[in-house]
């Protein structure tokens, strides 16, 4: 059970440290009072979103706590366990800092945890249904997951939930594989031939760009050795070369005719001799540069005819050249899927099927399941109307079954049908059932489930909207003899409801010049007297307000003599 609750700067709450007790307690006000903040305070330390604007203001942060004292069977220990989190005794503290900055802390027994944990935990421990959650019920997908719930098909429904997601995933990948195969049938022979002249040509990453910078710098050099041949050609013996040997071959034999000395033609012929030493000098140093050069005019032919070669594959292939070596690949892939994949392709055809009828074999045992535990759930909620002033109405869970709804939820369609009326036809809830009808109707499917959950504590935010009277004093019964098997809190507006509890909450709104406060006062036999007959009369409280009130009071207030039993 919900021992007890602390709320710090929370909307209009400064401070507030309540004790819970067994049973049934109503908690009642004025409307505006600030009752739903509890809930809402309640649902923060369970793990609920919320905003900045949930911090009292001018506070820097909010904190709520709420202590738990789950049976010793409950299965959040094994929740904590599983994650890591020491068991505090016999007590689960949740505790959640709410910063103004929008930055939130979650604890668990005082030991820091995520959110996802503390929402999970706080699932396993309390149950909230607001207001407005009545209109829940009227979607057939809540319908499907009570029915879950009632009939304890989770984990059923969770395999089959798996067994969806292995049998979509694994036929996907069938698909892809069957849509690779026959456009590599429709390629085949383009493959071939493809996979054939690049596996010859062999293209390698970046060889394009490599070969064109090696090409120009080796016609650059190509220039250079054109212009050191040219000079090496006129110094050669065909060039100057050979007209200075003939020039001083002439010379030296005209000198001959000379008999004095010096001879005349002696200066010319040694001139030129020394500059014919010269000319052999330079075209030596020539013919060095030009080998120092290291031009193989069969590697710039080799790299011209390679580089050619590949802009050729690479225009007639629409590919750039850099990405030829990963076209290659690609098409290499591509026909060995087609050439080697025959007996993959077949395995995953047989995987497929494998998961398909996995799933439909789970889908079809959970639609059983299904239709075994609708009967029950029909029986369970129909025992549930008499007591709430529904007797003449009949409730049935229609379940439509066909493996076109195939879904990660089965192949069931559930929706709960009614009939409010003898005689009438039965249709949905969403379209039969009043505000009053339907909200009797959700209280009976809780009750009905109530048995099959392990909530420490149940929270009803103004179950009892829309009826009054005997209808109201049904709905507090039903309540109080809830209270039997769990704790539960409820936010109400009928005093006959109020009366049935076995503790009365009483909130209240405080206003000042400067500031606003919501307050919660724990009401004793003279007090209740006073807010019943308060909710009875209105604004002017009269004695016969407080007779009627007494009346009321004088009903069992159920859920607190048993209520130990959950210990």
């Amino acid at each position: 059970m919900l021992t007890a609750l602390h709320i710090q700067d929370f909307v209009l709450i400064d401070q507030l440290s309540l004790p819970l007790g067994e049973g049934l307690t109503a908690l009642t006000g004025e409307t505006g009072a600030g009752k739903s903040i509890l809930l809402e305070a309640l649902g923060l330390a369970a793990g609920a979103r919320t905003g900045r604007g949930a911090i009292r203001r001018g506070a820097e942060k909010g904190v709520v706590a709420a202590a738990f004292e789950p049976g010793a069977n409950h299965p959040v220990w094994a929740a904590l366990e599983e994650n890591g989190v020491a068991a505090d005794d016999d007590q689960v503290l949740l505790r959640r800092i709410q910063g103004a900055d929008g930055k939130s802390r979650a604890f668990i027994n005082d030991q820091p945890v995520s959110i996802s944990l503390l929402k999970a935990i706080g699932e396993l421990l309390i149950e909230i249904h607001g207001q407005h959650d009545g209109v829940s019920f009227l979607s057939a997908a809540t319908h499907r997951t009570l029915l879950d719930e009632f009939g304890g098909l989770s984990k059923d429904a969770a395999a089959v939930d798996r067994a969806w997601t292995d049998w979509r995933e694994t036929q996907e990948a069938l698909d892809e594989r069957r849509r690779q195969r026959e456009q590599a049938l429709r390629e085949a022979d383009y493959l071939r031939h493809v996979v054939s002249e690049l596996s010859d040509l062999d293209p390698q990453a970046d060889e394009e760009t490599r070969l064109a910078t090696r090409r120009a710098e080796m016609m650059a050099a190509q220039k250079v050795t054109d212009d050191l041949a040219a000079a090496a050609s006129a110094m050669s013996e065909d060039g100057l070369e050979g007209k200075l040997s003939a020039a001083v071959h002439r010379l030296t034999r005209a000198s001959a005719h000379f008999d004095r000395d010096p001879n005349p033609l002696s200066d010319a012929i040694d001139r030129i001799d020394r500059a014919l030493g010269e000319l052999l000098e330079a075209r030596s140093a020539v013919d060095d540069a030009v080998e120092k050069l290291g031009l193989d005019p069969r590697e710039l032919e080799a790299a011209e005819e390679r580089l050619f070669a590949i802009r050729a594959a690479s225009r007639k292939h629409g590919v750039a050249p850099d990405k030829l070596p990963e076209f290659f690949e690609k098409a290499s892939a591509a026909l060995a899927l087609l050439d080697q994949g025959a007996m993959e392709f077949s395995a995953l055809e047989k995987k497929a099927a494998a998961a398909r009828a996995q799933y439909f074999s789970g889908a079809k045992a959970l639609s059983d399941k299904r239709r075994a535990n609708a009967k029950k759930l029909d029986a369970a909620v129909a025992r549930e109307l008499e007591p709430l002033r529904l007797g003449k109405a009949v409730f049935a869970t229609s379940i439509e079954t066909s493996e076109e709804k195939a879904g990660p939820t089965g192949i069931d369609g559930v929706e709960f049908m009614v009939a409010t009326n003898p005689g009438a036809p039965m249709g949905p809830l969403k379209t039969i059932a009043s505000g009053g009808e339907l909200s009797r109707f959700v209280l009976a499917m809780k009750a009905a489930l109530a048995a099959k959950e392990n909530r420490t504590v149940i929270i009803f935010d103004e179950v009892d909207a829309g009826v009054g009277g005997a209808v109201a004093d049904a709905v507090g019964e039903r309540l109080a003899r809830l209270a039997f098997d769990a704790q539960v809190l409820v936010v109400t507006h009928s005093p006959q409801v109020a009366a049935r509890a076995s503790t009365h909450w009483r909130v209240e709104k405080h206003q000042s010049k400067t500031d606003t406060t919501t307050r919660v006062m724990v009401l004793n036999a003279e007090e209740r007297v006073e807010e019943i007959a308060r909710m009875l009369s209105g604004a002017i409280v009269t004695d016969e307000a407080r007779g009627a009130a007494r009346r009321l009071l004088g009903a069992p207030a159920a859920g607190k003599s048993k209520a130990k039993k959950r210990a």
